[in-house]
C-alpha cells in the first residue's frame, strides 16, 4: 500500500483520538514532508484539513441524531471549548451545531466522507535522470495558494507572459514554475519566472528567489500540462517509496524549455524533485 493509502487507513482508525501530522506520517512510514506533499497530490486535500473534516462530519451526524450535550461532541471532535467548536463547525458547514441538532438531519451539508486512495497512477512513468543542479537566481511573479485556489496558477502564467523575455538580466529562454514555502495546511508559494544573472535589476511587480545547488530527480512530463497532478501523485506515491530516495524540504520546480507551447499546453516539460543527499 502506498503512503497515502496507509495514511487514510491510519486516519480512519484513529481520528477519534488526538492526531498530529507526525503520527500520521509515522503510520505511513514516511517523513511528514513527504506525506504532506503526497497526500495533497493524490487527494486534493491537506492532511490535517481532511482530519478536521472527518471529525466535524462525524460530529454533525451525532448532533443530527440528537446528541444532548454539544460540549461533549466538541471534545470528542478534538475541541476544547464550545466556542472553538462552533467556529470550526460553521466554517465547515455554514450552520451552527445547534441548528444541525434542531433540524435533525445532515441533508444539504457538505460532508467529508472517507476517501479512497486514487489508484489511477501512471504505469508508464519513465525513470528519472539524476542531476546536481547549480544554484539558480529566479525572478518572476509569485503568489500564495491553497489546494482550493491553485486553479489560479494558469492565470498567473498568463500575467507573467507579458514579462517573459523582458526581465532585466534574463538568462536564456527557459521558464520555471517553482513551488516553495509549503506548510502543513496545504499553503504554498508558486513563482512563474526565469533565470537571471543577479537580482540588481528586479523590481515590482516582479520578485525573486534564490534556489541553492541541490541534487534532483528529473522527470519528463510529455502529456498536456493539465495532467501534471497525476504525474506528481505517481512520483510521490509510487516512485519515491520504491526508489529508496528521500525528498528534501527544498523548492521543486517545473522547467519549460522552448519546446513547450504555452498556447496549446503541449510540448512537454521537466519536473525537478529535490532529494536528500
Amino acid at each position: 500500500m502506498n503512503p497515502v493509502g496507509k495514511a487514510l487507513w491510519f486516519i480512519e482508525s484513529h481520528f477519534a483520538k488526538e492526531l498530529t501530522l507526525d503520527d500520521i506520517a509515522n503510520g505511513g512510514c514516511v517523513s511528514r514532508f513527504h506525506l504532506a506533499r503526497a497526500f495533497e497530490a493524490a487527494t486534493g486535500y491537506p492532511v490535517m484539513r481532511y482530519v478536521r473534516g472527518r471529525r466535524l462530519t462525524e460530529a454533525a451526524r451525532h448532533l443530527a441524531d440528537g446528541a444532548p450535550d454539544i460540549l461533549a461532541v466538541a471534545v470528542e471532535a478534538g475541541y476544547g471549548s464550545h466556542e472553538a467548536f462552533t467556529r470550526a463547525f460553521r466554517e465547515q458547514f455554514g450552520l451552527t451545531p445547534e441548528a444541525v441538532r434542531a433540524q435533525g438531519r445532515v441533508d444539504g451539508l457538505t460532508l467529508m466522507e472517507p476517501l479512497r486512495m486514487n489508484q489511477t497512477l501512471l504505469t508508464d512513468l519513465a525513470p528519472p535522470r539524476f542531476e546536481t543542479g547549480a544554484p539558480l537566481c529566479i525572478a518572476g511573479l509569485s503568489e500564495r495558494y491553497t489546494c482550493d485556489t491553485s486553479s489560479g496558477i494558469p492565470a498567473q502564467w498568463q500575467r507573467f507572459s507579458a514579462h517573459f523575455g523582458n526581465v532585466s538580466g534574463q538568462v536564456g529562454m527557459v521558464a520555471y514554475g517553482v513551488c516553495y514555502n509549503a506548510d502543513e495546511s496545504g499553503n504554498f508559494d508558486y513563482m512563474c519566472g526565469v533565470e537571471v544573472r543577479d537580482f540588481s535589476g528586479v523590481s515590482a511587480p516582479l520578485t525573486h528567489l534564490r534556489i541553492p545547488g541541490q541534487r534532483y530527480a528529473v522527470f519528463a512530463h510529455r502529456e498536456h500540462v493539465s495532467t501534471i497532478r497525476r504525474t506528481w501523485s505517481t512520483i510521490w506515491n509510487k516512485w519515491l517509496p520504491e526508489s529508496g530516495h528521500a525528498p528534501a524540504d527544498a523548492p521543486s520546480f517545473e522547467r519549460y524549455d522552448e519546446a513547450f507551447d504555452p498556447v496549446t499546453g503541449m510540448g512537454g516539460f521537466e519536473i525537478w524533485l529535490p532529494l536528500k543527499s
